[in-house]
């Protein structure tokens, strides 16, 4: 653990935006997996559940937890499977 103040304070900070981003990562994997079953399922909400992905790809990259051409990519290739699932 750190003396100095401004470390200390650094530590608890980046335990907090550790926490938040490991959170919000998550709840951007679960939407892609969600969508991707349906689309392989043939779901009729297949539809609604690629839109909530895309969403969450969108905030994950404008957050900077993962980069915006993966996220680009991950949406592509949702978009593709829905199209050829339909």
């Amino acid at each position: 653990m750190p003396n100095i103040k401004s470390a200390i304070k650094r530590v608890k900070t980046n335990k907090k935006a550790n926490v938040a981003n490991s959170s919000a990562k998550s709840a951007m994997r679960t939407a892609v997996k969600k969508a991707e079953q349906a689309i392989a399922s043939g779901a009729d909400n297949a539809q609604e559940l690629v839109i909530q992905a895309t969403k969450a790809l969108d905030k994950a990259a404008s957050k900077g937890l993962i980069h915006k051409n993966a996220a680009s990519r991950k949406k592509s290739r949702l978009a593709k499977k829905l199209a050829q699932a339909n």
